[in-house]
């Protein structure tokens, strides 16, 4: 976990790379937060790679385990990992079917291994579902009013290219879409389901008072041909990373409009998504 803090009043913004592992644009985009931003007032905390154990392993052999990205410092490389927590670490078997406590549908029992299906989670229950209640202790803890979870999609999923809000903030997600295309940036708003447990931007916004938000970016292999997830020509990692980036911006634009100047998050550093897109992810790169 990173936290910058410029030590002055401003509002707390939570952002989680890697709640799936193979969801790399996610990742990189908070590494790039980790290694550029640097707020003026309020506090940054991010976390790359939330789900450790799902970047342990990788569930095809399809996709690489790895990827590199150069940098003005060298050769770089990030694991591209797993959907789930690695079976290993879980602590029990997969069930036949794995149902939410609070009710809904059922799905596979390796379900129970998504991180982002097992919210709010329990202190005594699987390894995926303390670590969500340890996000869920984070969230309280440390009193943040922003949050994001970045994700990706298959391009022909409904979710790429999509923003999901819980309902009480779903009108600053309506503000950042609208802005957004102002930027030539065409990202699609719904409200979290009411009926769909488990899910960060439900829970969180739920049950402590940070503004949850998802951003889905379309990722190439997650596509049925399984594309190159970094140098793929219609979805390229710098378009994915930069949509991200400027997603969060949007955002917090958005809040900051919308709240006292006590609570307004600032940065005297932010990584220019323009700059991304153009130039690539690896120029960004400090390390």
């Amino acid at each position: 976990m990173f936290i910058a803090d410029s030590k002055k009043p401003g509002a707390t913004v939570f952002v989680a790379g890697g709640t799936h592992a193979n969801e790399i644009a996610g990742i990189m985009s908070a590494v790039i937060l980790v290694e550029n931003a640097i707020p003026s007032y309020g506090r940054l905390i991010v976390i790359p790679d939330i789900n450790m154990s799902a970047s342990t392993w990788t569930e095809s052999t399809i996709v690489p385990s790895w990827i590199r990205i150069d940098s003005p410092h060298g050769a770089r490389f990030f694991k591209y990992g797993a959907r789930y927590t690695d079976p290993v670490h879980q602590g029990m078997t997969d069930p036949d079917r794995y149902k939410h406590p609070k009710g809904g549908d059922s799905f596979e029992g390796s379900e129970s291994r998504n991180l982002n299906r097992v919210y709010p989670g329990k202190p005594d229950g699987t390894l995926t579902e303390q670590l969500a209640w340890a996000v869920m202790n984070l969230l309280k803890n440390e009193k943040v009013d922003i949050a994001f979870d970045l994700h990706e999609a298959g391009p022909e999923s409904r979710l790429a290219n999509m923003i999901v809000a819980n309902p009480k903030n779903l009108d600053l997600g309506a503000l950042a879409v609208i802005n957004l295309e102002l930027e030539g940036i065409n990202m699609k708003l719904e409200p979290s389901s009411d009926v769909f447990h488990g899910l960060s931007h439900r829970e969180w916004g739920d049950e402590t008072n940070a503004f949850a938000f998802l951003i889905e970016t379309p990722n190439p292999a997650q596509a049925t041909d399984k594309g190159n997830p970094v140098e793929d020509s219609k979805f390229p990692l710098e378009e994915r990373v930069a949509t991200h980036l400027a997603t969060i911006e949007a955002i917090l634009d958005a809040w900051n409009s919308d709240s006292l100047p006590d609570k307004h998050i600032e940065f005297s550093m932010f990584p220019n998504w323009q700059d991304i897109k153009e130039q690539g992810v690896g120029k960004i790169l400090n390390w």
